[in-house]
């Protein structure tokens, strides 16, 4: 009896171990890729969280400033329209 079960034993070793070798490359994969993607993120040289509200600000603050000054160009515009008319 001792026999028969031996060779299941071994069959089951192998498969358990082929199994965590399996695991340990997939794993391994993972970092890889993970450390691939990094670096090409890395390289597209992407505009950080912070850096992105920072512009966004100064954007909203420059479309202001731009309708202020588009509004004081028509009133100067007008004024002048008026004053050459007279």
């Amino acid at each position: 009896m001792q026999s028969k079960s031996r060779p299941l034993d071994d069959l089951t070793n192998l498969a358990t171990n082929a199994v965590g070798a399996l695991k340990g490359v997939g794993d391994e994969m993972k970092a890889m890729g993970r450390s691939q993607a990094e670096k090409i993120i890395a390289d597209l040289d992407l505009v950080g969280r912070d850096e992105l509200e920072v512009l966004k600000t100064q954007l909203f603050n420059s479309q202001e400033e731009i309708a202020k000054l588009t509004k004081d160009v028509k009133s100067l515009k007008a004024a002048l329209k008026k004053a050459t008319a007279k």
